[in-house]
């Protein structure tokens, strides 16, 4: 599938990603102001395994057939003719090779013969520079990432740690460490145990002791290469993030996506999902879930959930291997991405993905409309409960919503609260892949309670579900934000904010007595400026505080989170 076509453009690139289990085209847009988060303008994906492709049906080691060459060469071409139609320069098209092509036996006559054919040079990477290039990918994926990085893929997988600070990415100086556990080669691996069988009666003790040969000696490969891994400070005291790339890795994401708290998840992205240990280490929850023929699990594919059993005993052991894994997060960054990423400016590259993916609908005014928002949360937590706006609505944040602000303004008014609500998931942002999906929910929500509209049933469930994405106390805030800004966009309904001001908003915590029990307040002063017309916005003031004051009341709660509301209107 593809969107846009133009006439030769330097900002665009086409990268040629052969993986073990498939083949991936794409062109991408490294224009600003997006460029940081490098949007696909077109992507297809050749199903064919040059990982398979090298063995017979008996297991043997073979080279690349005849006829998968003329397949992938047939491929390339028909992408050489996508290229011209998307005016990619020919010096911005490259093509990366991975362990299926290193490790073949006629892997030169490959590689040739595809030069022949489409004038396009193959870049053999090495396992050092195929790990360097997968942790810049898994950096590329969302904002300061830093933790241990695995890559799967199907002949192999990867192991290292990336920092990525102020757009430049560390990782460990020896490179990734690569073990001879792929998805596909692991599943080999376990179906040739099965054979090893000395009788019917022993069979299944047979196989299990194996099993579990294979796992130890698994562990002790992991826990060899991570004591060499050489960890900086930041990432040794407290426990550390695992990033996960690779099919394999994303194909375990969507199944715990299937069998999440929230179901159905209403994210259909695997990027920026995040699981805690114990549900990535849940194997009878996963596995009973893939053994189900009843449902297809969305994003995966036969060839993937096949794999899944192989997967699961990879899991299991890193899990046990390395203890001090905290969260686990999915990412969508691999070779592509990561090639792609080192091409950018060290600035950009620096960017918040968030901001990038939002600039470009910032309105006129949009840092005064930024400080409007910061404005109404406030900085200290209170004195009796410690409540305060959780960190997940930071600056940037803040930054990013008010480039959002007005971009539905234009939608009819019967289905802008909609649109809003699923402008990140399936809408304006659905295509950026470097956003967490804490960012997607809380921006959803906030837009949405913006608009203040009808929302359908089935639109009700949807916003129900992705409020249990986040904590009750970002549900909360969400909420109270979104009332907030309906009131901006009254008073400045163009996003421009003019001078003199006509409203200034202020917040402080106090105490008061509620049935008896002294608790907190959130006290938010709305200050009209009278010399411009004060009077004519008194009437949409008053009205608006009144909606926002209703949020600190007890059954506007989310589940037992929130803060009592006294909103006024000063003249």
């Amino acid at each position: 599938m593809s969107t846009d076509t133009s006439s030769t453009d330097m900002h665009r690139y086409a990268v040629v990603d052969m993986g073990s289990n498939g083949i991936r085209f794409t062109i991408t847009n490294l224009a600003p102001p997006t460029g940081r988060n490098m949007p696909t303008l077109f992507h297809d994906r050749a199903g064919i395994s040059l990982h398979d492709a090298q063995f017979t049906s008996s297991g043997e080691k073979c080279p690349i057939p005849e006829d998968i060459i003329k397949r992938v060469i047939t491929r390339f071409l028909r992408f050489k003719i996508t290229c011209q139609d998307f005016g990619v320069p020919a010096e911005n098209i490259y093509v990366l090779a991975t362990e299926a092509t290193r490790t073949a036996s006629n892997s030169e006559e490959f590689r040739r013969r595809i030069t022949e054919r489409t004038g396009w040079e193959v870049q053999l990477l090495s396992k050092e520079e195929e790990g360097r290039i997968a942790c810049s990918g898994v950096a590329s994926s969302g904002r300061r990432v830093r933790g241990l990085v695995m890559d799967l893929g199907g002949g192999s997988v990867q192991l290292s740690w990336v920092v990525e600070r102020n757009g430049v990415v560390e990782t460990c100086e020896k490179g990734s460490f690569s073990f001879p556990y792929g998805a596909a080669a692991l599943v080999k691996r376990l179906e040739g145990l099965k054979g090893e069988d000395n009788g019917k009666s022993k069979k299944k003790d047979s196989e299990k002791g194996a099993e579990d040969e294979l796992k130890e000696e698994m562990k002790g490969k992991f826990r060899r290469a991570f004591s060499q891994l050489d960890l900086p400070e930041e990432l040794r005291d407290g426990g550390f993030n695992l990033y996960l790339s690779g099919g394999g890795f994303r194909g375990w994401g969507y199944l715990l996506m299937s069998q999440a708290r929230v179901d159905p998840y209403p994210i259909p992205i695997i990027n920026g999902y995040r699981a805690s240990k114990s549900e990535f280490h849940d194997m009878k929850l996963v596995l009973n879930a893939v053994s189900d023929d009843k449902d297809k699990v969305y994003g995966m594919s036969k060839r993937r959930a096949s794999q899944i059993p192989a997967v699961a005993v990879l899991v299991n052991v890193v899990v046990d291997a390395i203890p001090m894994i905290k969260n686990i997060q999915f990412c969508q960054g691999g070779i592509r991405e990561g090639f792609l990423f080192n091409k950018l400016p060290v600035e950009i590259r620096a960017q918040d993905p968030l901001l990038a993916a939002t600039l470009q609908y910032a309105p006129p005014s949009r840092d005064l409309i930024k400080d409007l928002l910061q404005s109404v949360l406030p900085a200290t937590p209170s004195s009796i409960s410690s409540s305060r706006p959780p960190e997940s609505i930071s600056p940037i944040f803040l930054t990013s919503l008010a480039n959002l602000l007005y971009v539905h303004s234009n939608t009819p008014k019967e289905t802008r609260t909609a649109t809003a609500l699923h402008s990140t998931t399936t809408g304006i942002l659905a295509s950026t892949n470097n956003l967490t999906h804490i960012d997607r929910a809380l921006l959803a929500l906030i837009l949405a309670e913006g608009w203040t509209g009808d929302l359908t049933s089935a639109d009700e469930t949807f916003r129900d579900r992705l409020r249990m994405c986040i904590s009750p106390q970002e549900a909360w805030w969400a909420r109270y934000l979104g009332r907030v800004a309906a009131m901006i966009c009254d008073v400045y309904p163009s996003g421009v904010v003019p001078d003199p001001w006509r409203i200034r908003l202020e917040t402080e915590w106090q105490c008061g007595i509620k049935k008896k029990e002294t608790c907190d307040f959130l006290r938010l002063k709305v200050r009209c400026n009278n010399v411009v017309e004060g009077e004519v916005m008194r009437e949409v003031l008053v009205d608006t505080a009144e909606w926002i004051e209703k949020l600190g009341k007890k059954k506007k709660w989310v589940d037992g989170y929130g803060v009592r509301l006294v909103v006024e209107v000063l003249y």
